[in-house]
């Protein structure tokens, strides 16, 4: 419904596809972050020969995205939590005895604590309006600026860092390469041949020969629709 209040909120799974979620391995925020920081990174290969004036950088590669978010801890009561349009609620940062602990402690458990099942963290999803990230966490820095007589915390800001993860076979759809120097699988369709295909790959239809050997083709002539071929780079050919 419109002004509605929508928490950040991170949901943990446990493989790289994200189908199996992490018992308790969900987590919504107290108070949204005022911002969030996307950073996007090219890698140029900017390495030239001996006695060679100025090369132009080569691409090299575009690594995961990176997001960084800092969380707030309450539980002093100070804090309003806006449930929506005229409606104020301080409950959910208000101190129940603990403090922020078992906030923090719920929020460690979803994007940092290991993964006994799998050997490592959990696989993270975090969505908050048009933010959509999937990634795993890379750092956590924790700070406590409030206390209770005893020592108990009352108020911390936790400063996240994650790394973007797509699934391999989005990934490959994503990149959609077509460059020789690359490994390539392609499906047969209606009207398709050998040379042609092998055009397609390499900008030269001539290695045709060798690929219907790589592939064990008695006929290459005949094509079956739906036949995987296989394109090895040039240098394998």
């Amino acid at each position: 419904m419109p002004g509605e209040l929508i928490k950040l909120h991170i949901k943990a799974y446990s493989d790289p596809i994200f189908r199996t979620e992490v018992a308790n391995g969900e987590f919504r925020s107290l108070l949204n972050p005022e911002k969030y920081n996307l950073k996007y990174k090219v890698e140029q290969n900017q390495r030239q020969a001996a006695g060679t004036s100025a090369a132009s950088p080569r691409y090299n590669r575009t690594p995961p995205e990176d997001l960084e978010l800092e969380f707030i801890f309450d539980r002093t009561g100070v804090l309003i939590n806006y449930g929506g349009p005229g409606e104020e609620d301080n409950t959910l940062s208000s101190d129940e005895g603990v403090g922020i602990a078992d906030d923090v402690d719920q929020f460690k458990r979803v994007v940092f604590d290991y993964n006994g099942d799998e050997h490592r963290p959990n696989y993270l999803v975090l969505s908050w309006g048009a933010l959509l990230f999937k990634g795993v966490l890379t750092e956590l820095n924790l700070t406590f600026k409030l206390f209770k007589p005893d020592g108990t915390p009352l108020r911390a800001s936790a400063t996240a860092k994650f790394k973007g993860f797509i699934e391999d076979n989005l990934r490959v759809a994503m990149e959609n390469n077509s460059s020789p120097d690359l490994t390539h699988v392609r499906i047969v369709n209606e009207g398709d041949t050998l040379p042609l295909m092998t055009h397609r790959i390499y900008g030269d239809s001539k290695y045709y020969l060798e690929i219907a050997k790589v592939n064990r083709l008695s006929n290459f002539r005949k094509l079956r629709v739906g036949q995987e071929i296989f394109f090895p780079p040039l240098t394998k050919i």
